[in-house]
């Protein structure tokens, strides 16, 4: 099986998701400053996910660029991703709503580690499908401290929303700045 009907679909339900996303933002009741004050939650929590979600696409669609083959457990290893990711509007809508309280913060920390996790379940298919440790990606991803980081810093904003959201919303933004600029580690694997 070839790789583009994963990749299209895949790249469809990321778009849904951002569609969905920014559905949540309301106009609002007025035509000045202050009429948009309310909306500041809600428009902060989608910036975010956001770039999430655009970190997760630009990671995918180079992680997927490494493969030679599909299987049914790469297959899987995607939709249990996208799931994780579909999540994320519902999540974000949440903690903007309700001004970033400590249950939504968590919830969004708890997402946003399935998430992360849920990648790396489909970056070990895709490794162990397209020969295992001498597989394109496998030799750039072997130490992957960014991941384990990401997965740390999760951990720890999700148990910390309940004490102070502020701080575990900073960790999220800390995670995205992390990412921001794409696995350059994949990009070089495939130009050799």
């Amino acid at each position: 099986m070839g790789k583009a009907r994963l990749e299209a679909f895949s790249d469809g339900v990321l778009a849904i998701i951002i569609t969905i996303m920014v559905l949540e933002l309301k106009v609002p009741h007025g035509s000045d400053w202050p009429a948009l004050q309310p909306l500041l939650p809600v428009f902060l929590s989608y910036v975010l996910s956001f770039i999430y979600i655009g970190i997760y696409w630009s990671n995918h669609h180079h992680m997927l660029h490494t493969m030679k083959r599909v299987n049914g457990s790469i297959l899987w290893a995607n939709l249990h991703l996208l799931f994780w990711l579909s999540l994320v509007p519902f999540v974000t809508g949440w903690m903007g709503e309700n001004h970033f309280a400590a249950l939504p913060t968590a919830l969004y920390g708890v997402v946003l580690f399935m998430a992360a996790a849920a990648y790396f379940v489909l970056q070990y298919c895709i490794i162990s499908a397209n020969g295992g440790k001498e597989s394109l990606l496998a030799k750039a991803v072997e130490r992957d401290r960014k991941g384990k980081v990401s997965q740390l810093l999760y951990a720890i904003a999700i148990p910390v929303a309940f004490w102070e959201q502020w701080l575990a919303d900073a960790l999220y933004v800390l995670v995205a700045i992390i990412w921001l600029i794409p696995d350059r580690r994949i990009e070089r694997m495939i130009e050799e």
